[in-house]
């Protein structure tokens, strides 16, 4: 199930939800008010419709996904449990997200953050007191902890929607006397619909080298998986500052500041590196297998300019290297480990490659004026 609820997750926060914080922020820098809050009410619409197709999706057929994941009796049964608590909830997941969006795309940050941090004080409350039915509260065991999830993301998307219709919010959310245009669908999806699919390709990344790498052996598989959780650590730490870089970005290219904008980002990149390379030489230090993390640096500088790329509107590049990324881990893991004979270190060498081109392609790109 993690994986998948990852997925709706990064799907709504960063792929979508950047497209969203994208267009927003493009429009306020411009100073077109009402285009900017006529997006926010486009956005929304967009969230119900996903959280639909994650809900409908996982509620017929995740039964069989998690069997085909290897996943049998008591397993099964707990896992289905808990994505039909947590899929039919799908809505607060893409509310939130979106609306948080917004928020950040017209240049408040503190609040998103304050009202995530709220929502975790209010899980990690919950969760205990629903899995094991403390005082009133049932109990539901494995349910608990999904139900206590979509209470928590429930009560921080109603936060949010009151201050996105109340006077204090710079772009007002009203679905009253609301016209639908294609042409606010498209200014949100084209950055939204390519940054979703890049999230559905670093996914597919895991997934594709955790089967290169099961042959080895458990011991192998293992250690794999604690660096890809690693990696996923990482993810939500750079979003921190992209969502930053979205907004920021997005301001100064809707103003036609674009130098300007240029400099943000490379000044955002430039700290998510060094802060994803410091993480990923501190844990190499300890279990020599993990060859790959010490080019994490590139890998938070690819992943701080795709933020900034959603910003000013351009997904071509950050698209390409994903699917660059994708090739050199499969294929080049699949060539090194297996048709050269290398075993499980080539395997590592090309993951560790595929990060170093991922983050040299998109800064390259970028310093040739693909947003020009």
């Amino acid at each position: 199930v993690y994986p998948l609820v990852m997925l709706m997750q990064t799907m709504s926060a960063g792929g979508m939800g950047g497209g969203v914080s994208s267009a927003v922020a493009r429009a306020f820098g411009a100073g077109r008010r009402a285009e900017a809050q006529a997006l926010a009410a486009h956005a929304v619409l967009i969230a119900l419709v996903m959280s639909a197709v994650f809900t409908a999706g996982l509620l017929l057929g995740g039964p069989a996904v998690y069997r085909a994941m290897g996943g049998t009796s008591e397993a099964l049964e707990a896992a289905v449990t808990y994505s039909h608590v947590v899929f039919g909830g799908a809505v607060v997941y893409w509310l939130l997200n979106t609306l948080s969006s917004i928020v950040r795309g017209t240049g408040t940050m503190a609040l998103p953050a304050a009202v995530t941090a709220g929502s975790a004080v209010i899980y990690l409350a919950l969760a205990p007191a629903l899995v094991l039915g403390w005082g009133p509260f049932p109990r539901l065991g494995v349910a608990g902890t999904a139900t206590a999830n979509v209470t928590a993301f429930g009560a921080a998307t109603l936060v949010l929607a009151i201050y996105l219709c109340s006077s204090r919010s710079p772009v007002r959310l009203s679905l009253r006397g609301l016209r639908l245009r294609r042409e606010l669908f498209w200014e949100i999806l084209r950055v939204g619909a390519p940054g979703s699919l890049n999230t559905i390709l670093t996914n597919l990344t895991v997934v594709l080298m955790t089967g290169l790498v099961g042959p080895f052996g458990t011991a192998a598989l293992a250690g794999y998986g604690m660096g890809a959780r690693l990696e996923y650590l990482q993810i939500p730490l750079v979003f921190g500052m992209g969502s930053a870089l979205v907004a920021m970005v997005g301001t100064n290219v809707g103003a036609g500041q674009h130098a300007r904008a240029e400099r943000i980002a490379w000044t955002g990149a430039g700290l998510a590196a060094a802060l994803t390379a410091s993480i990923g030489l501190l844990a190499a230090v300890v279990p020599h297998v993990w060859l790959g993390l010490s080019t994490y640096g590139f890998f938070g500088l690819g992943l701080a300019l795709y933020f900034a790329s959603q910003g000013a509107g351009r997904l071509a590049w950050p698209l390409t290297a994903g699917f660059l990324r994708l090739g050199v881990a499969a294929a080049g893991g699949w060539l090194a480990g297996y048709w050269l004979g290398w075993g499980l270190p080539g395997i590592f060498v090309a993951m560790a490659l595929a990060l170093v081109v991922f983050g040299a392609t998109l800064a390259a790109a970028i310093k040739l004026g693909a947003w020009r």
